[in-house]
């Protein structure tokens, strides 16, 4: 089933329940095609992908990272930074390698270059009708353990794991916020933003309360600072740096 691109962007949802059926492998060829075509930074095409559909292998990260998307899911992506490839390229050709990865801005680019393949592959895979979750938890849960599952060579880290599906379930859609938080007009827009705020967690905790499926009093501010003070306990800092993202300055 082909979407028309408005209904694959603006009905964009994570799906985390998916029906135990094969991806035609022409959807899976689109998926792939458009990820190879992503934009990126210099076009230095800083970034790879596993696709992984061997099922131990998909259970085996499910029980790592604690996600049973894994399970289910026809295909897992594992999106990537990656500077072996230059590496690798330079020492072929000779050239001095300057080592751009030790730098925060090598570090984004990279991590900006991957985010925007899985943007690729969310809205492909959308629009043939198939459901995603984007998992950012695989980057952080164990990084050594789930870097070692898939062979990661130095200056390659897991950015962010996509799990994409045909769809068992289909959640209501959680609200954003307001064009006026997101837009700006010329100028970083603070007027009034924490009133803007609160009437959002408040639309936020009502969508929780009147949702299909699970119902709670959860509101965004809450929830998401709890996200970060968990996110808090991640060292991510010493996993970059044993990948051989020595960022520097």
């Amino acid at each position: 089933m082909n979407k028309t691109v408005e209904e694959t962007l603006l009905q964009r949802r994570s799906i985390r329940r998916y029906e135990r059926e094969a991806i035609p492998e022409e959807d899976l060829e689109f998926i792939r095609e458009a990820i190879r075509n992503t934009p990126t930074s210099y076009n230095g095409q800083q970034f790879s992908v596993i696709e992984v559909s061997d099922q131990l292998l998909k259970e085996k990260l499910a029980d790592i990272v604690g996600q049973k998307q894994f399970k289910t899911c026809a295909r897992a992506f594992m999106f990537l930074s990656d500077f072996h490839k230059i590496a690798v390229a330079a020492d072929a050709k000779g050239l001095d390698n300057p080592g751009f990865e030790n730098t925060a801005d090598g570090l984004i680019v990279g991590t900006v270059d991957a985010s925007l393949a899985m943007m690729s592959a969310i809205v492909a895979a959308g629009s043939r009708g198939l459901g995603c979750c984007p998992i950012g938890y695989a980057r952080t849960v164990n990084p050594e353990v789930v870097s070692e599952l898939f062979g990661l060579p130095q200056g390659v880290y897991l950015v962010c794991a996509l799990a994409v599906g045909v769809p068992r379930e289909m959640p209501d859609l959680k609200p954003k916020q307001p064009r006026d938080l997101v837009f700006f007009n010329n100028r970083y827009g603070v007027d009034d933003m924490a009133g803007k705020l609160m009437e959002y967690d408040r639309d936020f905790t009502e969508y929780h309360r009147n949702r299909s499926g699970n119902t709670s009093d959860a509101d965004w501010i809450g929830e998401i600072l709890g996200y970060y003070r968990e996110g808090m306990n991640y060292n991510m800092l010493d996993a970059l740096r044993k990948r051989g993202y020595g960022v520097e300055k």
